[in-house]
């Protein structure tokens, strides 16, 4: 059973995180270059929450949402 946790280890470190150790030995030499895929993550996030914002007002324009302010029965 050690053995399995020892691989699982080695996975790990050997492995999964070894894009991990290369960005931070690059980070020393060239911060915008070790930096570039939060920029990349970041740019996508913004086109997709500005996407978004235009198809909720694609549907609020076309009145497609209930707007009643009862939910409940007992308001």
């Amino acid at each position: 059973m050690k053995d399995f946790f020892y691989a699982i280890q080695d996975l790990f470190v050997n492995v999964l995180f070894a894009p991990y150790d290369a960005l931070r030995a690059l980070e020393l030499d060239n911060w915008w270059l070790a930096n570039a895929i939060s920029w990349i993550f970041m740019i996508i996030c913004m086109v997709a929450i500005v996407y978004w914002m235009k198809q909720l007002k694609i549907f609020n324009d076309n009145n497609e949402e209930d707007k009643s302010i009862s939910s409940h029965s007992f308001l």
